[in-house]
């Protein structure tokens, strides 16, 4: 069973880095909304419903979702959900006409399904996954899914940059998200396959039980407090990374072909610190990775500030955090792994994505404070409040993470 799981877990990720391309967080959906003529506040607020609300919902979820016997079904049931929302997106962008702001609140509206459905089957995913791949194992699927998923996406890029260069927007976006449900919708197939085995008997809670053991496993699990603080000060990376191609496009526009050029060094980032990870990480040793993704991350604002004056050589920046945001997958489903175990791992889940709160409220206030206070400062600060992550580097448990 474990053997069908690890390639079901493999197939999956296949072809959903065939898809992420398509909608990235970071470079794409930034852009796409920017060419609708949305405001800084409205960017804020994208990047707050993908990297932050998404993530959030899994509290809400996993009190759900824990409840049930089996887990494949609200699965395959999130994924089919956010095929549906971006072959909507896709369709309604092909129909947009002249951009309005109540067409920019639809398509918030569709991305906010997309985000919240990923949040409901990934807290499935994980349960699974830390549920039927041997502890062993976990790491090293964890790696080569990254790598796979970097390689997919490097080739998914390649088409993204190709499609902005020669079709008109809101052509180019239409196009992107609708063949981005297509390759959604296959990557069920791996899904199709993976066996669950027989849980556990439990005994039925009410839902306030359920949310008293968030409360607990927080209150008596110091790695819990230490995770949390790690993913709401360095982990605020995720949130600032949108902010790069608004700052771009504040001060030298962006067209199909630089968006697609930002992606496509964003990826390549990616794949070299996942091939790297998998080269020189040993066992569990996450502390060393802990540490470097809290370097980069820090690193990648300046680096902005510093090359935005030459076009040619800011895309860097995007490399800089395409490898940190790489890292910041990896560390984040393996520390949640390692420190829960099959009777709480849904809790520890939902904890984790719901106490990511700065993911929610950084790019919202940075949305509403850049006409103001400029790039220069937020950014600065930005890479000062992650320097606080070096705490829960230093003291997560050495007896899992040394």
């Amino acid at each position: 069973m474990r053997i069908t799981n690890y390639r079901s877990f493999m197939i999956h990720a296949l072809f959903l880095s065939l898809t992420m391309s398509f909608i990235d967080v970071n470079t794409v959906a930034p852009a796409m909304l920017s060419e609708t003529g949305a405001t800084t506040f409205h960017l804020g607020l994208l990047t707050a419903i993908m990297v932050g609300f998404g993530s959030f919902m899994q509290l809400l979820f996993a009190t759900f979702i824990m409840g049930f016997k089996h887990k494949k079904p609200a699965l395959l049931g999130g994924i089919y959900l956010r095929v549906a929302a971006l072959a909507s997106l896709g369709i309604f962008l092909r129909n947009l006409g002249s951009p309005a702001t109540w067409k920019i609140w639809l398509i918030l509206l569709l991305i906010t399904v997309f985000s919240f459905s990923g949040a409901w089957a990934n807290i499935a995913y994980t349960d699974i996954l830390g549920s039927t791949i041997a502890k062993p194992q976990r790491k090293k699927l964890l790696t080569q899914k990254q790598l796979i998923t970097s390689i997919g996406l490097i080739i998914s890029s390649v088409v993204v940059k190709l499609v902005l260069s020669y079709l008109s927007y809101p052509d180019s976006y239409s196009l992107l998200f609708l063949m981005a449900s297509l390759l959604l919708l296959l990557a069920t197939s791996g899904f199709w396959m993976l066996k669950e085995g027989e849980p556990p008997q439990h005994k039925k809670q009410t839902l306030g039980e359920r949310l008293g053991m968030f409360a607990h496993a927080i209150k008596e699990d110091r790695n819990v407090k230490l995770y949390l603080l790690l993913v709401n000060t360095s982990g605020v990376i995720l949130s600032t990374l949108p902010f790069l191609v608004v700052l771009a496009n504040q001060r030298y526009g962006l067209d199909g072909g630089r968006t697609g050029t930002f992606l496509l060094f964003q990826l390549s980032g990616s794949l070299l610190a996942t091939i790297l990870t998998n080269l020189f990480s040993k066992g569990q040793r996450y502390r060393p990775l802990i540490y470097l993704f809290i370097f980069l991350g820090v690193s990648t604002p300046i680096i902005a500030l510093l090359l935005i004056a030459t076009p040619l050589l800011y895309p860097f920046a995007f490399f800089v955090g395409g490898a940190t945001a790489a890292l910041y997958h990896i560390l984040t489903v393996g520390i949640l792994l390692e420190i829960s175990n099959n009777e709480n791992r849904p809790i520890y889940v939902g904890i984790g994505g719901a106490g990511a709160l700065m993911n929610i409220l950084y790019p919202m206030l940075a949305g509403l404070l850049l006409p103001y206070l400029g790039f220069p400062l937020i950014f600065i600060l930005t890479s000062c409040y992650m320097l606080f992550g070096i705490y829960a580097a230093k003291h997560l448990d050495c007896g899992i993470f040394s």
